[in-house]
């Protein structure tokens, strides 16, 4: 299949979307991001990288870094299940509610507060935030990728929600380390900056059942499976169920206006247009990877 020219099509296609939604005003630094911009890269298993558009164009990958940060914690063990759920919150992603009549069990690892307990699981092992850069260079390729410091900063600043959610745990002793720590860890995780070729690279071991690009192994094949799994039930906030439908791949959304998905056993996706719809994802992202399952035939159903 000629990937590049599937991606040029799918541009083509998606075209009347971008622009379309709302950029994440809630932290001011995104808030000033051009909602115009679309790109979107196709890494293979077999190493081959594909872009079109603003492919190559940093931006902050906020929630898209909970795949990476849950990958790289279940690679110590499988603790991690015992602070979190695997279920769809149908909730918004900040929400305390379900944490109250919970007991302090977050639903999933990708709502903030199951994230939070994720990192807080990942800094067993050291500075998650740290942790996670220095496997997001080393997958990629790509030495430079750091942490945006506006972004960083900005999130900083607006994160009473988090905080919340964080002390609501530690109540119910599902945090293990102080949540200052947590979140600054949390915060800068989330504030990393890359591209979609960047990004594709880095999740293509979900595509290899948890190979990495130097051949060795970060997760079981088993392990591999249930992140995907989670990626598709849980992945794109309360709009879960929507998403599995149009697309078919297992999929985790930013309010970045990023969406990485994966295709088991052929290519990983990332696609970014910031402009987002009312539950968080992305507008013309969602279109984009629409079109890339119809034009390819290529899902997990």
């Amino acid at each position: 299949m000629d990937l590049a020219a599937l991606l040029d099509r799918i541009a083509d296609d998606v075209a009347p979307e971008i622009g379309r939604g709302s950029v994440a005003d809630y932290i001011p630094a995104l808030a000033r991001v051009d909602p115009g911009r679309f790109g979107m890269a196709v890494a293979e298993v077999d190493g081959g990288v594909h872009g079109v558009g603003d492919w190559e164009t940093p931006f902050s990958i906020q929630s898209m870094s909970k795949v990476f940060t849950l990958a790289l914690a279940l690679s110590h063990g499988d603790g991690v299940w015992e602070r979190v759920g695997r279920e769809p919150s149908g909730n918004p992603f900040n929400s305390l509610v379900q944490l109250e009549n919970e007991d302090g069990i977050p639903r999933n690892p990708f709502i903030n507060a199951g994230a939070l307990v994720v990192t807080d699981e990942l800094a067993h092992h050291g500075d998650a935030a740290e942790t996670l850069l220095r496997f997001l260079r080393d997958e990629s390729g790509r030495a430079d990728i750091g942490i945006d410091a506006e972004v960083a900063a900005s999130e900083a600043a607006h994160a009473d929600r988090n905080r919340a959610l964080a002390y609501f745990m530690a109540s119910y002793r599902n945090m293990r380390h102080p949540v200052p720590a947590v979140l600054d860890q949390y915060v800068r995780q989330c504030s990393i900056a890359m591209n979609c070729g960047d990004v594709a690279r880095a999740a293509v071991f979900l595509a290899r059942h948890g190979v990495r690009n130097d051949g060795s192994r970060l997760l079981e094949r088993s392990a591999a499976k249930r992140v995907n799994a989670v990626m598709l039930t849980c992945g794109t906030y309360d709009a879960a169920g929507e998403f599995a439908y149009r697309v078919g791949l297992p999929g985790k959304s930013g309010v970045g206006g990023g969406i990485v998905a994966i295709v088991p056993g052929r290519c990983s996706i990332c696609v970014w247009s910031p402009g987002l719809d009312p539950r968080g994802n992305s507008v013309a992202g969602v279109a984009a990877l629409d079109r890339f399952t119809t034009l390819t035939g290529w899902s997990i159903f």
